[in-house]
């Protein structure tokens, strides 16, 4: 991955470079690379979030409550 920095214009070099990253998820890799997770606790952690993402799905799908 290469920025290049044009008139000694670091700042938005740095801001560049750091959009890179986020754009090709390279911190979120690292973050998770960081400590070892059980492959139990991976399963886990996708099972909670799909459930999260179920209730969030139905409460979108619910008609809203009366407001007397």
């Amino acid at each position: 991955m290469k920025v290049h920095v044009q008139y000694d214009n670091w700042e938005k070099a740095l801001r560049k470079f750091k959009k890179k990253i986020l754009e090709q998820d390279k911190m979120q890799e690292v973050r998770d690379k960081e400590f070892y997770e059980k492959p139990t606790t991976t399963r886990k952690k996708k099972a909670a979030a799909a459930k999260q993402r179920w209730r969030k799905h139905l409460n979108s799908q619910s008609m809203p409550k009366r407001m007397y």
